[in-house]
């Protein structure tokens, strides 16, 4: 058995997992004495609910670490993974991802995954998160929209990677995409009736 990739994938998932599960936006406001992110605004977890609490320097604190938990759950799961670095990397990179949008922790109730798939992202392939930054950038910049930039760079990340000839990393953010886009429904049903928030407001 240990001489098949397969303890060493499964390894990556659950290792992913634990490091993405990490509520940082949570932790960080607890230890500076702020409010519980759950009962404010949102009420999520990642950094553009604590960006609420006023402390602009938390929310860049926990954006960077929501990032960093996606890339190094890859880069440790590659590290260590054997004849089966690729596939380790992948399931961490899934796993990581699943850990911050479902946390056991906080009882599989966590943030969007903006973030973290960045993060994920940055690691397997930092052309294709650069790409995703400049479209993020452009659609925010033209529609104020944080929400829909997000939707659209993701959406794009796939086809992106698939024309880089990163197939398998394609359909992990296929994966990953169909998540984000679940997890921002509420953002899409406001974007379609015209009451999602601005950048600035």
């Amino acid at each position: 058995m240990f001489g098949t990739p397969y303890p060493h994938i499964l390894a990556g998932l659950v290792f992913g997992y634990l490091l993405g599960s990490i509520p940082f936006g949570l932790v960080l406001t607890r230890l500076t004495g702020g409010p519980d992110l759950r009962a404010i605004g949102s009420g999520n977890i990642g950094a553009t609910n604590v960006l609420r609490t006023g402390n602009k320097w938390l929310a860049a604190a926990t954006l960077i670490g929501d990032m960093l938990k996606g890339t190094v759950a890859v880069l440790v799961a590659q590290k260590f993974g054997m004849g089966a670095a690729i596939a380790s990397g992948l399931a961490a990179g899934l796993g990581a991802f699943l850990g911050h949008l479902f946390p056991v922790w906080l009882g599989f109730k966590g943030g969007k995954g903006v973030a973290t798939y960045i993060g994920v992202l940055l690691a397997l392939a930092w052309q294709a998160a650069l790409a995703f930054g400049v479209i993020w950038a452009a659609v925010a910049f033209v529609s104020r929209y944080s929400s829909l930039s997000a939707l659209v760079a993701s959406a794009a990340t796939p086809v992106i990677l698939w024309f880089m000839g990163y197939p398998a990393e394609a359909f992990l953010f296929v994966i990953l995409t169909a998540l984000t886009w679940f997890m921002h429904r509420a953002n899409i049903a406001r974007l379609l009736n015209g009451t999602e928030g601005r950048i600035g407001r």
